[in-house]
C-alpha cells in the first residue's frame, strides 16, 4: 500500500513539472485554461499539488500546453516499500 506521504510527494512533483512547462512556454493559468477548457484556479491547484486529477485532465492539459502527456511524468518517484 502506498502511504499518504508518497502520494502527496507525487502530486507535488507532477505540479512542479506542470509549473516548469508553463513557465518554459511563458503561459498564464488563464491562457492554459482557455486552451484546454479547464478553470484557471483548478490548474493553479494542480500546480500546487492539492488536486488529484484524472487521466482526462492530463489529456486536457497536454492539449492546452501542446505537449505529449509523458512530459508531465519526467521525474523520479520513491517506490520503496516500508
Amino acid at each position: 500500500m502506498i502511504n499518504e506521504t508518497t502520494k502527496s510527494a507525487f502530486l507535488l512533483k507532477f505540479g512542479k513539472k506542470l509549473g516548469e512547462i508553463k513557465k518554459l512556454k511563458n503561459l498564464s493559468y488563464r491562457t492554459i485554461a482557455k486552451n484546454c477548457d479547464l478553470d484557471a484556479s483548478f490548474i493553479s491547484k494542480i500546480e500546487k499539488g492539492t488536486e488529484n486529477i484524472t487521466l482526462e485532465t492530463i489529456l486536457n492539459l497536454s492539449y492546452g500546453l501542446n505537449i505529449q502527456p509523458k512530459e508531465f511524468f519526467d521525474f523520479k518517484v520513491d517506490l520503496e516499500k516500508e
